[in-house]
């Protein structure tokens, strides 16, 4: 055995029955972390409602960024709605982190998993969220342990990152390498096709939505009040303050929209930006800037609103069409990858052609002149739990094991 073996050697183990749980090490730096509770929510929501069926338990390996003299830290360990999290640190220059990302996440993980297998931790898959770089050192990993991976892809990876000359090398061999392939949507899955994936390895397994969690308000009106809102017709927009979430294109439909407010529920880079656009176009009372809201707290603002605006240029699977839907309140979509997936009645609303700010006032002008009944957007909704995407993982998980049981 080489000395790279040597280091992440597992002690010994007893023999795994066909019908046991498969032990998953699910590897993602798009992970909620107690410095950042709402990062990667829908990696984990995705995550609970898989154990949850029983047939797979999971630890889960988050590494966190970290620069000398930046500050601010994470528990190296935490435990979270029962699933133990790792949380170690991999360094992340400023200007350098696409480039150098990959190689310091494995080192990262590559220590972190030796400590842990020197506790007795031993896992049958590697369950890895996002190609680049998070899907490229999970590959390495794999190789090294001699474990299969699944790679599930989820927007810009696909979307932005093989714009980039080296991760795009570095995605196609981590496509390549990986055991299997989850896409979020369709559009997804075409887009590994195009970066070499073959067919036969890309399942496409849409996102679900928590029905228990995102559910009406029991009246929309106490719900308005609580958050202060008055009679004028309602728009939310949730996301990072970030130039793909779009919030700009929303922000720039209010003048043709008189009498409508916005919610902007997020916060990023681009919140002064906004804030100087708002002014500019004379909306900035009917802006009103929310900031980052807990995950649990997010279905009393869209039950409130009177549609949800996704202005997205980039999307693998927007989260936030599901969760506006199961509230009750129908969307204005961009035509993003999994917007034509997720939007397919109108009970849930509709789908732009373009994303522009004529183009949002104008469909929501459309949306709002004919809402559809609030009740049958939550029941359209509903046809979105997580059973169906569940099922599935687990039969690429199976399906994995089984072929590597048989080379």
């Amino acid at each position: 055995m080489s000395a790279a073996r040597d280091i992440l050697a597992h002690p010994g183990a007893a023999p795994r029955r066909a019908e046991d749980p498969v032990r998953l090490l699910t590897f993602s730096t798009l992970y909620p972390s107690p410095g950042r509770p709402n990062h990667g929510v829908f990696v984990e929501n995705r995550l609970l409602h898989l154990v949850g069926g029983g047939e797979a338990e999971s630890t889960v390996l988050a590494p966190v960024p970290w620069f000398p003299f930046r500050g601010g830290s994470s528990p190296a360990e935490a435990l979270r709605h029962g699933l133990r999290v790792h949380h170690p640190r991999f360094l992340a220059p400023p200007g350098l982190g696409m480039l150098t990302a990959p190689i310091s996440l494995y080192l990262t993980a590559r220590a972190a998993l030796a400590r842990l297998r020197e506790r007795g931790f031993d896992f049958d898959l590697l369950d890895a969220h996002y190609l680049y770089p998070d899907g490229v050192a999970a590959v390495w990993l794999g190789q090294e342990l001699g474990k299969p991976v699944v790679i599930t892809a989820r927007g810009s990876d696909v979307s932005q990152l093989p714009d980039y000359r080296l991760p795009r090398q570095a995605i196609r061999r981590a496509i390549a390498g990986a055991d299997a392939l989850i896409a979020v949507s369709s559009g997804l899955r075409d887009g590994l096709l195009a970066l070499g994936a073959p067919a036969e390895k890309v399942t496409v397994l849409r996102n679900g939505v928590d029905l228990d969690l995102f559910t009406p308000p029991v009246s929309r009106r106490a719900a308005r009040a609580a958050l202060g809102l008055g009679e004028e017709p309602v728009l939310i927009s949730v996301g990072h303050l970030i130039e793909r979430k779009g919030h700009h294109h929303v922000i720039g439909a209010l003048p043709m929209l008189p009498g409508h407010s916005l919610l902007i529920l997020g916060e990023g880079s681009e919140r002064g930006a906004l804030l100087a656009l708002a002014r500019r176009l004379g909306v900035e009372e009917r802006v009103r800037f929310v900031g980052a809201q807990p995950h649990a707290s997010l279905p009393g603002w869209y039950g409130a609103a009177d549609a949800m605006v996704l202005a997205s240029s980039r999307e693998g699977w927007a989260n936030v069409l599901l969760e506006s839907m199961a509230c009750g309140t129908p969307v204005v979509a961009s035509p993003a990858w999994g917007s034509r997936e997720a939007v397919r009645s109108p009970a849930a609303g509709l789908v732009l052609d373009e994303t522009t700010p004529e183009a949002v006032a104008a469909g929501v002008r459309r949306l709002l002149a004919a809402p559809p009944d609030r009740a049958a957007t939550r029941a359209y909704a509903e046809g979105f739990g997580w059973e169906e995407t569940t099922a599935g993982q687990m039969q690429v998980f199976r399906r994995v094991l089984a072929a590597r049981a048989g080379a």
